[in-house]
């Protein structure tokens, strides 16, 4: 069985750095933490390998991410948890992306992720694999264009499609958002790129067997119960599961296992789907609210004070 489980960096503290020009996070990767709904996500897919190792069968769990080159560190300390192998798609070329952009660049990265030659990497710790698209800046720089036409590799796979020589796994797992962006639109567009079933805001996973998996999701009526065939996709809650710590021997394995870092040309990546270029939609403008903590004492009798009320919501527009 392969899982592979979506994950995003993203700022550790509530007061983040806007782009004045592009309007986008600036993600510099020296405060930023794994989403704490896509490290519930690799929990779960942890403890689903746990429980197919007891009963003696195999199951490959891989971690994959696009940003920055200091994402690499977020994707070890998911190796030393427990996962299997990593991949990071670092490229200017996929900068200032919306989640449509966002969802094509990872589900290039799935595609490389059941290609044969990453396949036999995660079985055999084979060496790092990382290079950069012809021609192109460097890696994962904050903010930049997509990639001038023709630099990525011809024959990128269409919607629905696997590459060549490549299988697409198991299950997909996402956090339900991301708490930098709230969109809880990733998982979905996945699963509409692979033509697969997808079920949202799990709460339990309740059983996988006989090719279909089983899970309690989170409705507007309530809690349903789901099954759904495999593959699929599954976009989990954060009170799913509590995510493990890394042990002293995972810390120490995960120093030894490569972290793939490719670029968009090494994933086949069309540069018209890919960043900005790739982007129908786009931040207009981006700000902190201002906060104000004057308040006015409202005093006389109850009718006064009703007035007095209703006074202010007349002079603030209400």
């Amino acid at each position: 069985m392969h899982i592979v489980v979506c994950v995003k960096a993203v700022p550790s503290s509530t007061e983040v750095k806007m782009d004045p020009v592009t309007h986008t996070i600036v993600r510099d990767g020296r405060e930023s933490v794994v989403n704490p709904f896509d490290a519930a996500a690799l929990e779960v897919a942890l403890a689903i390998k746990d429980e197919r190792a007891a009963a003696g069968e195999g199951c490959r769990v891989s971690v994959l991410s696009m940003g920055i080159p200091a994402t690499e560190a977020l994707l070890r300390d998911g190796i030393a948890r427990g996962a299997s192998d990593a991949l990071l798609l670092s490229d200017r070329a996929f900068a200032g992306a919306d989640t449509l952009a966002t969802s094509y660049a990872l589900s290039c990265g799935i595609r490389e992720l059941g290609s044969a030659g990453m396949g036999d990497a995660a079985a055999s710790g084979a060496s790092e694999q990382r290079a950069a698209a012809p021609g192109s800046a460097a890696p994962g720089t904050p903010e930049g264009r997509a990639a001038a036409p023709g630099s990525a590799a011809p024959g990128a796979p269409e919607h629905g499609e696997s590459a060549p020589g490549s299988s697409l796994p198991d299950l997909i797992l996402c956090g339900k958002m991301a708490v930098d962006g709230d969109t809880a639109q990733i998982g979905p567009e996945l699963a509409g790129l692979f033509d697969m079933p997808c079920v949202t805001d799990v709460r339990e996973l309740v059983a996988i067997e006989r090719g279909r998996v089983t899970v309690r999701h989170a409705t507007d009526a309530g809690i349903e119960l789901v099954e759904v065939p495999l593959p699929a996709v599954l976009t989990v809650a954060k009170d799913i599961a509590q995510p493990r710590m890394p042990s002293i021997a995972g810390v120490r394995a995960a120093a030894g296992v490569p972290v793939a870092v490719l670029s968009a040309a090494c994933v086949q990546a069309d540069p018209a789907r890919s960043g900005l270029a790739g982007s129908p939609t786009q931040v207009v403008r981006s700000f902190v609210p201002e906060r104000s903590d004057t308040c006015e004492v409202l005093e006389g009798s109850v009718p006064q004070q009703a007035a007095r009320i209703i006074a202010l919501a007349e002079e603030a527009g209400l």
